[in-house]
């Protein structure tokens, strides 16, 4: 099998190439998104897990994948890579951030007194909520239709006017990641007490289906959209 990831090939590469590694990653609780620059190699070491057996596995995951229905992001027209974050995960984390308000408040407010942590959860998730919708107003009105206006006329003011917003962008997917890695921390890896209720249980299972997104999300931008702008 000849092997196209290496200890050299950066995470966020790998789930670039392999979307399916996204799974891998978070199974080893590795950081493809914000921390998608580092190598693979250096990950695995600072973690102290088998390198040579995970990179064989994400080796073998790419040589088995069917990757023919994949669109490229790294090559697909600008515009298609916007509307797609806007339509997929905009549009679903606007709906789940809502409905996740109501749960969040519910447990805390009906088991809270028997469990302690869930005060925690409870402000980790209102900082987040707030800070998430704030971030999808940013990009949908102050940077990606600079990037669709680019694309369309090859204005250097309008390429200028989106890069400009990048370093703000990254920066507030930091804070997203680490309230993120708060309330899994909080929740102890989402394990849920003995006797939860079916509402205990889909708000652990929405937060954890949060982040799953919410680092796609980013990786799309970090990764490749905003690369891609910076070489423009």
């Amino acid at each position: 099998m000849n092997a196209i990831f290496n200890s050299a090939t950066k995470t966020g590469d790998i789930v670039t190439k392999l979307p399916a590694a996204s799974k891998v990653f978070k199974e080893y609780k590795i950081d493809f998104c914000c921390g998608g620059d580092r190598p693979i190699g250096e990950v695995l070491q600072a973690k102290k897990l088998n390198e040579v057996e995970i990179l064989e596995r994400l080796n073998e995951l790419y040589a088995t994948s069917n990757r023919t229905d994949d669109v490229n992001w790294e090559e697909a027209p600008l515009a298609q890579l916007v509307d797609h974050i806007v339509n997929k995960h905009h549009v679903y984390t606007s709906e789940v951030l809502t409905e996740l308000q109501a749960f969040v408040t519910k447990v805390y407010r009906v088991h809270g007194q028997d469990h302690p942590h869930l005060r925690d959860v409870y402000q980790a998730f209102t900082t987040l909520k707030a800070e998430m919708e704030q971030h999808l107003i940013d990009e949908e009105r102050d940077v990606f239709p600079h990037i669709v206006a680019f694309e369309e006329s090859q204005s250097e003011a309008e390429l200028s006017k989106a890069k400009a917003e990048i370093t703000k962008l990254e920066s507030e997917h930091e804070a997203v990641g680490d309230l993120l890695k708060n309330l899994r921390e909080f929740t102890n890896d989402y394990n849920l007490p003995p006797g939860a209720c079916n509402t205990y249980r889909l708000t652990y299972l929405k937060l954890e289906e949060l982040e799953t997104m919410t680092h796609e999300h980013v990786h799309l931008e970090n990764n490749i959209l905003f690369p891609r702008l910076m070489k423009a």
